[in-house]
């Protein structure tokens, strides 16, 4: 218990921290990094359907997560900051069970961006809640459960202390790197009008963990039937 402690309280330092760091120089191909985070605490599984240089197709299956209220804000550090100061206090037991839930990760940021650079974007921050509570995940006042139907996931790894200056970039590479492929007429299926605009930032690291940070982008879909490539 102490150990999980320990992690709560750094990845909540993480989060509150203002850490001047962008992306590692290390070279990253944006896939086949396993976040050291999964080894000590639980995470959701999936199945990896492909890996090439700048992606990876994952399929999730049925997950529960507790999320925010969306969060209008220009800044995705910032709105992540905030959420996760409801998701902390959450999982310390201030729910209606008065229950303490494990910590897990990633924590999770869904973002739906503004028309313009200085207009607020809408972020949800969620938790992955453990596998022990998911049958019945204590309710709070100002969050809500996802429940999660199997689900695709396109997703690009990069490195270091998450930026809001990255993470456009990052967006925009996974984008590019899944052009003229199936992958992308799913998504752009599954999303509709606005497949190229919603994406999610997943962080896993502790702020005490300088080398080997993992931080993914995820364009999440659906396909109707099993998609080979």
């Amino acid at each position: 218990m102490a150990v999980f402690n320990v992690f709560k309280l750094s990845l909540l330092l993480s989060l509150l921290s203002n850490l001047p760091f962008g992306l590692w120089s290390a070279a990253n191909n944006g896939v086949g990094i396993s976040p050291p985070t999964c080894s000590r605490i639980e995470c959701p599984g999936y199945d990896v359907i492909e890996a090439v240089n700048g992606y990876e197709i994952r399929r999730y299956n049925s997950t529960v997560w507790m999320s925010t209220s969306p969060i209008q804000d220009i800044s995705l550090v910032e709105a992540t900051r905030t959420g996760f100061l409801q998701l902390f206090d959450y999982i310390q037991g201030k729910n209606d069970y008065e229950k303490e839930i494990e910590m897990t990760a990633p924590v999770i940021t869904e973002i739906s961006p503004s028309d313009g650079p200085l207009c607020e974007s809408s972020f949800v921050v969620s938790f992955y809640v453990p596998t022990v509570n998911q049958a019945n995940p204590p309710p709070a006042e100002g969050l809500h459960v996802q429940r999660w139907k199997p689900v695709y996931a396109a997703v690009r790894q990069f490195r270091g202390f998450v930026a809001d200056s990255d993470v456009g970039e990052e967006a925009a590479a996974l984008q590019a790197s899944l052009a003229d492929t199936a992958w992308s007429a799913a998504i752009e299926k599954s999303h509709g009008a606005d497949h190229a605009s919603g994406y999610t930032v997943a962080q896993y690291n502790s702020p005490f963990e300088f080398e080997n940070r993992v931080n993914e982008i995820w364009m999440l879909f659906q396909i109707e039937d099993e998609l080979t490539v």
